[in-house]
C-alpha cells in the first residue's frame, strides 16, 4: 500500500491533539469530582460498568477521525485483476552451442521438444509468440493460438553464431508491444516509457526465455531487463546445459565448414571464469529479479520439461493500482455512527 497524497498525514497530530485535550479534560472532571465530602455516597449509586463505557464513543469518534484523515491521504494498493489478454513470448536460444550433445541428441533438440510440451500445456485461447536469438533476435513467429503453426516454428531453428540475450529481450517487448496498446513500444532508442508501471504492478505478459550461454554481443541483458520491468513484463530465465558439456558437431548444414577460429569456447570441462557450465547464471538471476520473475536451471531434458511446467503461466494475471480512500471513508462513518448510537444508549450510565 502507498500513498498519493501522504502531506495530509500531518492530520493525525490534530487527531492527537483532540486525544490529548479529551484526556486532560477527564483529569479535570475527576480533580472536580473529589470536592464531594465522601466519594463513598456516589459510587453506590453508579454502574461498574460506568467508569470506562463513557470512554467508549469518544475513544470511537476518535478513530473515525483518524480513519477519515488517512482517506485524505488517498491510499493505493495494487490488485490481481484476471484478464483473457495474456501473451507469451518464448525466446529460444539457437546459438552454435546448442549443438553440444551432453543432452541427447542435443541441446537443440532436447529445447524444441520441451518447448513443443510447453506449448501444449497452455490454455487453447493463450497466444504465443517465438523469438530465436543467436548473434541478433527475430521475431520468427507473432504470438499466435495456432498450435500448428507455433510447431512448425519451433521445429525450424536453426543455429547461428554468438549470443545475444539482451536482444532477445527487447525483441521480445517489441512483438508483446504490436499486439498490446498499452505497452509502450521502444521506439528508436530504448527510452523508459514516460509512465513506468507502478511498483508491484505488472502487465498479463511474460516472457520465457532459454539459454545455454553467455551474452556476447548486443545490448546488456541488464539494460534490456530494465525497459521490460518498466512495462511491468516479467522475464522467467531458463539456464539449459550440463556441467562437463561435451561434443559440439555443426547441427546447422549452413554452418559447415564456416565455423570461426578456435570453436564457440563450449567443449567438453567448460571453464569460462565464474560462469557455471557456460552459463551466466548471475546476469540470468538478475534479470529475473529485476522484473519479479524467477530463474531456472536445467541439466536434462526431464530439468527442462520441469522448469517449463513450473513457469505461473497459470496465474498469470493483470496487476492494477486502485485507490482505496472510499474504503476508510466508509470505516470512518461506521465508527461515527456507532459512537453516536453508544453516546445515546449509554447517556443515563455517563
Amino acid at each position: 500500500m502507498s500513498l498519493l497524497w501522504p502531506i495530509s498525514l500531518v492530520l493525525f497530530a490534530a487527531v492527537a491533539v483532540l486525544a490529548l485535550a479529551y484526556v486532560v479534560a477527564q483529569r479535570r472532571r475527576r480533580r472536580f469530582a473529589l470536592r464531594y465530602a465522601s466519594l463513598a455516597l456516589i459510587r453506590p449509586a453508579q454502574p461498574g460498568a460506568a467508569r470506562w463505557l463513557r470512554h467508549v464513543p469518544p475513544a470511537l469518534f476518535l478513530l473515525a477521525l483518524a480513519s477519515l484523515a488517512f482517506a485524505l491521504a488517498r491510499p493505493v494498493s495494487v490488485f490481481a485483476v484476471p484478464t483473457n489478454k495474456t501473451t507469451i513470448i518464448m525466446a529460444m536460444d539457437v546459438s552454435r552451442s546448442m549443438c553440444s550433445t551432453d543432452i541427447p541428441p542435443n541441446r537443440l533438440v532436447a529445447a524444441q521438444n520441451a518447448a513443443l510440451a510447453f506449448i501444449e500445456n497452455q490454455r487453447p485461447d493463450v497466444p504465443i509468440g517465438i523469438v530465436a536469438f543467436a548473434g541478433f533476435a527475430e521475431l520468427i513467429q507473432p504470438p499466435t493460438t495456432d498450435r500448428a503453426v507455433l510447431r512448425e516454428a519451433i521445429l525450424g531453428l536453426v543455429t547461428g553464431r554468438r549470443t545475444a540475450i539482451g536482444s532477445a529481450i527487447l525483441k521480445s517487448i517489441e512483438a508483446i508491444a504490436e499486439v498490446d496498446p498499452e505497452i509502450a513500444p521502444l521506439g528508436d532508442v530504448f527510452t523508459l516509457p514516460d509512465t513506468p508501471v507502478a511498483p508491484g504492478q505488472f502487465a498479463p505478459h511474460i516472457i520465457v526465455l532459454l539459454t545455454d550461454g553467455a551474452s556476447n554481443t548486443g545490448p546488456s541483458p541488464q539494460l534490456a531487463a530494465q525497459q521490460a520491468a518498466a512495462r511491468g513484463i516479467r522475464v522467467y530465465t531458463i539456464g539449459f546445459g550440463t556441467e562437463q558439456g561435451g561434443e559440439m558437431p555443426n547441427c546447422n548444414p549452413g554452418y559447415v565448414g564456416r565455423e570461426p577460429p578456435g570453436g564457440f569456447g563450449m567443449g567438453g570441462g567448460m571453464a569460462w571464469g565464474q560462469f557455471r557450465r557456460g552459463i551466466d547464471e548471475e546476469t540470468l538471476k538478475q534479470v529475473a529479479a529485476m522484473t519479479s520473475a524467477q530463474y531456472y536451471s536445467a541439466e536434462s531434458l526431464e530439468e527442462l520439461l520441469q522448469a517449463f511446467r513450473d513457469v505461473p503461466t497459470q496465474l498469470i494475471a493483470k496487476y492494477e493500482t486502485m485507490e482505496i480512500s472510499a474504503v476508510f471513508v466508509a470505516l470512518a462513518a461506521l465508527l461515527a455512527g456507532l459512537a453516536f448510537v453508544l453516546a445515546l444508549r449509554w447517556q443515563p450510565l455517563l
